[in-house]
């Protein structure tokens, strides 16, 4: 009984503990469902973090410390580089830990390859998540100041010619909201499915 016992908890996954971006909370949550990812203990820090860049790499080193803390020896960042100039990947390099690959959740919500293929043509692109397109109020407009000087919008968004929506559920409400938030920046609408993209086989591979 006991070498029965032993063989099935050394078939169990490890337990994984995953320092999120809370704006992929929610889609981290589905593709754990929709694949029995038991083993997979997930913590966000700040969504609006990515507001201020500079906050993610301490705020992970944070959470990392606290996770081995509580006993995990299996560390996931859920964050690409995310506007830190390579410093998260530093991080990894440091604690022996893994992130998702590319420079943004809108590249590997797309895929990797497919948001590098299509580069030249949006080039001019601004992107918008499900996420965004939720909290396009709290995450674009308010932050810059936009809510209070709408004639700013030009100067921030002149060179861009079109709001390309990444959506990784398709909800028509969320589509209105983009559509809506192209008209409010000006910019031509693009409504792609993509899905989870790369972050389902890199949730997969932990």
């Amino acid at each position: 009984m006991e070498s029965a016992m032993s063989a099935r908890e050394r078939a169990q996954p490890k337990k994984v503990h995953v320092i999120a971006c809370g704006a992929i909370a929610r889609e981290i949550l589905a593709v754990c469902e929709a694949n029995g990812l038991e083993h997979i203990e997930l913590s966000c820090l700040p969504a609006i973090w990515h507001n201020t860049p500079e906050k993610i790499t301490p705020g992970l080193r944070e959470g990392i410390v606290k996770a081995r803390a509580s006993g995990f020896e299996h560390i996931f960042l859920a964050y690409a580089d995310c506007g830190t100039g390579g410093l998260i990947d530093r991080l990894c390099e440091e604690e022996g830990v893994t992130r998702i690959p590319g420079p943004h959740c809108y590249s590997f919500f797309a895929g990797n390859a497919d948001f590098a293929a299509r580069w030249d043509e949006d080039i001019t692109a601004f992107f918008l998540t499900d996420f965004l397109a939720r909290q396009f109020e709290a995450f674009v407009i308010e932050p810059l100041g936009l809510d209070r000087h709408p004639e700013l919008r030009d100067m921030y968004f002149g060179h861009y010619r079109k709001l390309v929506y990444l959506s990784q559920q398709e909800d028509k409400a969320l589509q209105e909201k983009a559509r809506r938030a192209a008209d409010t920046l000006g910019l031509e609408y693009e409504y792609r499915y993509t899905g989870c993209g790369d972050l389902t086989e890199s949730l997969l591979a932990v």
